[in-house]
């Protein structure tokens, strides 16, 4: 039985739920809201490449490599997309990342819940022995949003890769390890308390 399958995570915020081609249209929509795919040192498909990435992860869910997720606000609307990624199965190491959230649920309890149960899932269930975000050094967003996880910044991966406009990547690296974990759960879990008053 392969390390990583497909699983249902479900908070008071957020359901994370397996990627399927049946939740195209509902993705499509939430990628309209703020067209996200615009910005430009992002990797967030075009309305009419929802159909090619959906099928893309999941070919990298079938070669063990992915675990890509729906998200689910917490009236049940598809919001957007989040991955186990660069999964490790041998060393029980993967990255939490390809996450897009449509305009209306950026900056609220969505992104915390759901980085909430793919984190108690990463070391609670898989028992890692550690967990990546990468992101690109110019989003300066996701580096906040990253570092105030709790998260240690490991290094940037200079010319990393190929942006889709065609500008070379630095890709910084974060990494939460089990040690750190409780810390970091005590946190995000204090948050979302705190969103619900």
């Amino acid at each position: 039985m392969p390390w990583l399958q497909p699983v249902t995570l479900e908070g008071p915020h957020a359901r994370l739920e397996p990627l399927s081609q049946d939740h195209r249209e509902a993705l499509v929509d939430a990628v309209k809201d703020g067209e996200i795919w615009k910005i430009w040192y992002t990797f967030v498909p075009a309305p009419e490449k929802m159909g090619a990435e959906i099928e893309r992860r999941l070919s990298l869910q079938a070669a063990g490599t992915m675990l890509p997720f729906t998200v689910r606000d917490a009236e049940g609307r598809i919001a957007g997309m989040t991955t186990y990624t660069n999964v490790d199965s041998a060393s029980c190491r993967v990255e939490i990342g390809a996450t897009w959230y449509a305009k209306r649920v950026q900056r609220t309890a969505v992104n915390t819940q759901c980085k909430l149960l793919l984190l108690t899932h990463a070391f609670e269930k898989l028992n890692c022995i550690a967990v990546e975000f990468r992101t690109h050094v110019f989003n300066h967003v996701s580096r906040r949003g990253i570092e105030r996880l709790g998260a240690k910044q490991e290094g940037t991966l200079r010319d990393r890769q190929m942006s889709p406009n065609v500008t070379v990547r630095d890709t910084v690296v974060y990494s939460i390890l089990p040690g750190e974990w409780p810390k970091v759960k005590a946190h995000l879990t204090y948050e979302l308390n705190e969103k619900r008053r």
